[in-house]
């Protein structure tokens, strides 16, 4: 949700926290919890439609969570209105094919996938085109019970372009998702969740707060070991089970190497709580 629609107990946690927000135009960034980095999608006329600024920004607050050291764990939200409403058709409407072919058009919108720690999309209102597609490249996606997602761009005279068509059809089946996307049919919170789209659907005021404990429990844990359960389970959806499990196994050898892992068991063995450092 918007930081203007926050609860006040949540945006008194929220404000004094912002630690890059002169530096973007189109996202608002928190620290609404340790180890927890919020993104908030602020384009509020637009039901924050994706234009080439915002994304540029959401990359950029993304990259700055991934490198920073006491982060572990990102969240990104929208409005109660919209995690994002679709592209901006204003600024695609009159490219030509020489436009988005050579300059690559969109190729920039993949880099959430490219991040190292886990993302958890927190989707209220509107999720289409576009948004449902950024939706789809974060690790876990938690719902509003007013969300509304779809891929609709067959209406427009195009296709998703930016993962809809892949992501779509591996999370909820062929049949399914072609019927989606061939006909532009929204679905809600409930069949989401039911199609196992989405992790979880909360009451929409208390869709952040959710995401965001979440995401402290994940910051919790070992970073260099969720990290790798990330990476494994991502690769692993690339490649056949024979592969996937040699990959698996081989970071699992690696984080043997690390301190963590001896700290984690060490503190099982003396009923203690570990106190993971990251090495």
């Amino acid at each position: 949700m918007l930081f203007s629609t926050l609860r006040p107990n949540i945006a008194s946690q929220f404000y004094p926290r912002i630690g890059h927000a002169s530096r973007y135009s189109t996202v608002v960034v928190s620290n609404p919890a340790p180890g927890v980095t919020l993104v908030a999608l602020n384009r509020p006329k637009s039901l924050n439609a994706l234009s080439t600024p915002l994304i540029l920004d959401l990359n950029a607050a993304m990259k700055d969570a991934d490198t920073d050291p006491s982060v572990g764990a990102i969240v990104i939200t929208g409005s109660e209105k919209a995690f994002a409403a679709g592209a901006d058709i204003k600024e695609m409407q009159h490219k030509s094919f020489a436009d988005v072919y050579e300059n690559s058009f969109i190729k920039n919108w993949s880099e959430a996938t490219t991040v190292k720690k886990p993302i958890i999309a927190a989707v209220n209102g509107y999720a289409l085109g576009g948004g449902c597609e950024l939706a789809m490249m974060a690790d876990i996606i938690y719902a509003g019970e007013k969300a509304v997602f779809g891929q609709p761009e067959i209406k427009l005279g195009i296709i998703p372009g930016a993962g809809g068509t892949q992501r779509l059809t591996r999370l909820i089946g062929k049949s399914r998702a072609m019927e989606l996307i061939l006909t532009g049919k929204t679905f809600g919170a409930k069949e989401a969740l039911e199609w196992g789209f989405v992790s979880a659907v909360f009451a929409p005021e208390k869709l952040v707060d959710e995401a965001v404990k979440t995401a402290s429990v994940i910051a919790g844990h070992g970073r260099l070991a969720v990290q790798a359960a990330k990476d494994a389970v991502n690769y692993g959806l690339q490649v056949g089970l024979d592969q996937g499990l040699l990959y698996e196994r081989r970071l699992f050898h690696s984080l043997f190497a690390t301190e963590d892992q001896k700290e984690g068991m060490t503190a099982f063995i003396e009923k203690r709580s570990a106190k993971f450092k990251g090495k």
